[in-house]
């Protein structure tokens, strides 16, 4: 996207297409596990709630998603720690994230150890929660 669209007239900046980028790649990952998380809710409380003449709003909200979201919370926190670990690719296209800060640092001070450490603590305790 960044390299490629001013071939074609396409001119996005490098903040702009490597968040867009990412997000597109996760977001069908994610798409994915919404998808599987409400198939998995049984197909007779769908039928429970069309018997009850349940709005689809009230179905949705208090028995669908209830029963839904916490399969679905693993997966998510899995693609948001993979998201966040694939933020130093974007280094390519030249956005400084977390880890090309600390290498700027530690070039600027001559304190790599210092900065380094920190970066890998940081990614580790993100990644943790």
């Amino acid at each position: 996207v960044y390299f490629v669209g001013p071939q074609i007239g396409i001119f996005i900046p490098a903040w702009t297409a490597g968040i867009g980028v990412l997000g597109i790649h996760y977001a069908a990952y994610c798409s994915e596990v919404f998808r599987g998380g409400i198939e998995n809710v049984d197909g007779g409380q769908w039928e429970a709630c069309t018997a009850l003449n349940l709005s689809r709003t009230r179905t949705w909200r208090t028995i669908i998603l209830p029963q839904a979201i916490p399969p679905m919370v693993p997966a998510l926190g899995n693609y948001f720690i993979g998201m966040f670990k694939d933020t130093p690719v974007l280094a390519a296209i030249s956005v400084f994230e977390m880890l090309q800060q600390a290498k700027n640092f530690g070039g600027n001070n001559y304190r790599y150890i210092e900065a380094i450490t920190m970066c890998g603590f940081f990614y580790y305790v993100f990644s943790l929660v």
